[in-house]
């Protein structure tokens, strides 16, 4: 069995919720189901709370429980702008599909329609976005790569609306995650059935003509990725495809350029491993930002965050570790700027400034917390965070609370 099947446990004990539908009514903020009577009234983030939810520098916009999507639970989130309206979309997968919400009107959430899953119910199911479409994956045995035409968002005419698939790709089954190049045109799924678990390459760059591409099996099992088109500090590699891999017990730096010939630059481990999970560059390509997702467990850490030295790709270094304020377990990270928004699971969402990395100075700046009950180590809360929308919104997903919208406060 798959180490990564102990990752995430507690959302398998969620039960079963009822089949309702709230429909078009906009989400009341605040209050711990996120369903309700429509508002249009934000949280402010005041003295600490944000209606229900303990938070430092953010309101809550909105939420919608899993039940409005006829769901029992949630997992990862990703987002979407209209390159033509500049309407801004969040998306969050589902135990038993992927929704789609317009959350450009900060005054009224509404929720547009669900993909239904493939084949059957997950707790795995995760995201990205290219070219105007989605790629979905899940753990779900035989579900392949979902591909989703998001400008069918614009008109939809009986919201909620469930949608159909527009292509599906089925060179795999089951696949724990989906990684996008989106310089390239290139997806790597990641742990699959083939290739050992490594990299599956696709071409996606006519995204309702995906073509297999080959993959990347000498690292056996990866469990999440960052692929980018190198311009770090590196001269070596300037202008390579490079791929990093969360590859359970180390980090793998692979050339994956020529498809057909992937190369190894390096492979990292560190000490206290408990399971590495998930990664993310800094914006100049020099830090490697790194949650292992079982050390806080295992060893008893405060929220661990490595960081890794990649100024020179073939002797990548430990440069330092943050700890923080916690005992939550971290889940997935992005950067955005000088800033590092953290999954940390029980304690919620939180901001990192990362701005003093060289130096070593990392402090936390802000967080807003959706699980107000513990901040102990255990598989509750928030799975994942998505911060890249040019209007400031941030779109988090929380396991058992659903969608969540939130904004840096005034």
């Amino acid at each position: 069995m798959k180490k990564f099947l102990f990752g995430c446990l507690s959302f398998l004990l969620f039960t079963a919720c009822s089949n309702s539908d709230n429909g078009l009514d906009p989400i009341a903020p605040g209050g711990g189901d996120g369903g309700g009577t429509p508002s249009t009234s934000i949280e402010p983030c005041e003295n600490g709370m944000a209606g229900d939810f303990p938070c430092n520098g953010y309101d809550l916009i909105g939420q919608i429980a899993p039940t409005s999507f006829n769901a029992s639970g949630a997992n990862d989130s990703w987002g979407w702008t209209d390159p033509d309206t500049g309407k801004e979309y969040a998306i969050i997968g589902l135990n038993n599909g992927t929704a789609f919400i317009d959350i450009s009107d900060e005054e009224n959430l509404v929720y547009l329609g669900k993909l239904p899953t493939a084949s059957v119910p997950s707790s795995w199911r995760d995201i990205k976005v290219y070219k105007d479409h989605a790629f979905v994956v899940s753990e779900a045995a035989g579900h392949g790569m979902q591909i989703f035409d998001l400008t069918r968002l614009r008109n939809v005419a009986n919201a909620p609306a469930t949608f159909d698939t527009d292509v599906l790709y089925s060179e795999f089954g089951n696949a724990h995650n989906i990684v996008i190049n989106e310089e390239t045109g290139f997806a790597y799924a990641v742990g699959t059935t083939t290739f050992s678990g490594g990299g599956h390459f696709i071409d996606i760059r006519d995204p309702k003509n995906p073509v297999a591409a080959g993959g990347h099996a000498a690292n056996a099992y990866t469990h999440d990725a960052q692929v980018v088109t190198y311009s770090g500090p590196d001269a070596d590699y300037t202008g390579r495809e490079i791929y990093i891999g969360a590859n359970e017990d180390f980090v793998a730096i692979v050339d994956v350029t020529d498809k057909a010939n992937p190369s190894e630059i390096a492979t990292i481990t560190y000490s206290n491993i408990g399971y590495t999970h998930q990664g993310w560059f800094t914006e100049d390509q020099r830090y490697f930002i790194l949650g292992d997702e079982l050390d806080e467990q295992e060893v008893g850490f405060k929220s661990r965050t490595l960081i890794f030295d990649f100024n020179d790709l073939d002797a990548p270094s430990l440069h330092d570790t943050y700890l923080g304020p916690t005992s939550a377990i971290d889940h997935n990270g992005y950067v955005k700027g000088n800033e590092f928004f953290l999954a940390n699971y029980t304690a919620g969402v939180r901001v990192l400034d990362i701005s003093q990395i060289d130096g070593k100075n990392i402090t936390e700046k802000a967080f807003f917390d959706t699980h107000p009950e513990t901040d102990v180590a255990q598989f509750s809360g928030v799975w994942s965070v998505y911060p890249y929308f040019d209007s400031g919104k941030i779109v988090v997903s929380d396991m058992s609370r659903g969608l969540f919208v939130i904004r840096k406060s005034n």
